[in-house]
């Protein structure tokens, strides 16, 4: 079921360049989706590090497993994504095929099966033929190339309604460096890990240890600070490769705080946010973006869970969705979250404007000055719960029919 495209995307795919090192490929092979690539297969050098931040859901997929395990090795040849079949919740059945895919990629590559990640987006609980994506593979390894990103972007999509993209360069080591991250994310999404697939890509030398470091201080603050639904994904998967083709290794590198990866960390951090942004904008029928930023709570991780219970209240959602900028259920959020807050010390503002302060609504809040604000694509909520600095910020989107919608009808 084709779903119109989100009016929060942007305005065009962005222009990707090549990344040393990498090869991309997508094909149809009719897993679920007809007329359109359904698999991803992105090939890298030799001495490739990786990454990767996984779900916590007790759960997960086999990819996930596959991926979890296959991390200890440190190197990557390959990462094979498909859409379709989440291979998650099928037992013995999911981990030969994951298994068969591996083996089947290494055979080609000329490498070991744990250098081939893997990551599957679709339907939970239908066995995934491993035939769809061992069948492609040869073609594909031989079809791939550097330029391929728009294609590579649009195969892992699922309800997705445009392709997800972004790159940066940094500089490290004296060498001009890429980054370069396509995702997947439209619903089942919630904050534990990264609640998507992302797939981040860089020709800068990086060890293992570190570039994982570096992965999970970027992913905190971004695709941990969003949610659409408050689901969260047996296959949430966020995994990056460095093949290091660019040159230019740093001596002696032991730690992710080394002052010489300042700016590839926030070339890091600013893309994985883009991309987080890009995912919670094409939430499941989104019409609004909304930023709801906590202070004044008792620590950064009471304003986090304060913060997430105003993104994911249903009431909360539908008043913007309506328009309404009923604060009064941001109270009640606030209030449910089980953490500190004082309710005589409560301030809350909405697009700039103190809607209540003291406990009560602000005595020179006028209804009429926020509407031109409520009727925006972004809608920004502010709450300082009066109780220490504690300080968060996370963002969502609107709840609208399109979202019933679109899941009432997803196995149709």
């Amino acid at each position: 079921m084709a779903h119109k495209v989100s009016p929060l995307a942007p305005a065009a795919f962005p222009e990707l360049p090549p990344v040393a090192g990498v090869r991309l490929a997508a094909a149809e092979t009719g897993i679920r989706y007809k007329n359109r690539p359904d698999v991803l297969l992105a090939v890298m050098e030799p001495g490739t590090t990786v990454a990767g931040c996984f779900t916590r859901s007790k759960s997960r997929s086999a990819p996930v497993d596959w991926c979890v395990d296959s991390l200890k090795g440190g190197t990557a040849r390959a990462v094979v994504i498909n859409a379709g079949n989440a291979n998650a919740f099928t037992g013995k059945a999911g981990v030969a095929t994951v298994t068969a895919v591996a083996k089947s990629a290494a055979a080609l590559l000329k490498c070991k099966p744990t250098e081939i990640f893997q990551a599957s987006t679709g339907v939970i609980g239908e066995p995934l033929n491993p035939a769809f994506i061992t069948g492609a593979l040869q073609k594909l390894s031989a079809e791939a190339e550097p330029d391929r990103w728009a294609a590579a972007a649009k195969a892992i999509m699922t309800t997705d309604t445009f392709p997800k993209a972004s790159t940066i360069t940094a500089k490290l080591g004296g060498r001009r460096v890429t980054i370069n991250g396509i995702a997947k994310g439209s619903g089942m999404i919630a904050p534990d890990m990264a609640t998507m697939l992302v797939f981040i890509f860089t020709d800068a030398a990086i060890p293992p240890k570190i570039l994982q470091k570096l992965l999970v201080k970027a992913v905190n603050p971004s695709f941990n600070c969003i949610t659409v639904d408050g689901d969260t994904s047996t296959s949430d998967t966020v995994l990056m490769f460095a093949t290091g083709a660019a040159g230019g290794a740093l001596k002696a590198l032991k730690s992710a705080g080394d002052a010489r990866l300042k700016g590839f960390a926030k070339a890091l951090d600013t893309l994985c946010m883009d991309l987080a942004h890009q995912v919670a904008k094409d939430g499941e029928g989104a019409e609004k973006f909304i930023e709801i930023a906590i202070t004044g709570a008792e620590n950064d991780t009471a304003a986090h869970r304060i913060a997430m219970s105003v993104a994911n209240s249903p009431l909360v959602k539908t008043a913007i969705a309506g328009e309404d900028a009923n604060w009064g259920r941001v109270v009640m959020a606030i209030g449910k979250a089980g953490e500190k807050a004082i309710r005589d010390k409560l301030k809350i503002r909405i697009g700039g404007i103190t809607v209540a302060k003291n406990g009560m609504r602000d005595p020179a809040y006028k209804e009429a000055e926020i509407m031109p604000h409520m009727k925006g694509r972004d809608i920004v909520i502010e709450a300082d719960v009066g109780v220490a600095k504690g300080r968060a910020r996370v963002w969502t989107c609107d709840l609208t029919h399109a979202y019933i919608d679109i899941n009432g009808s997803y196995r149709s």
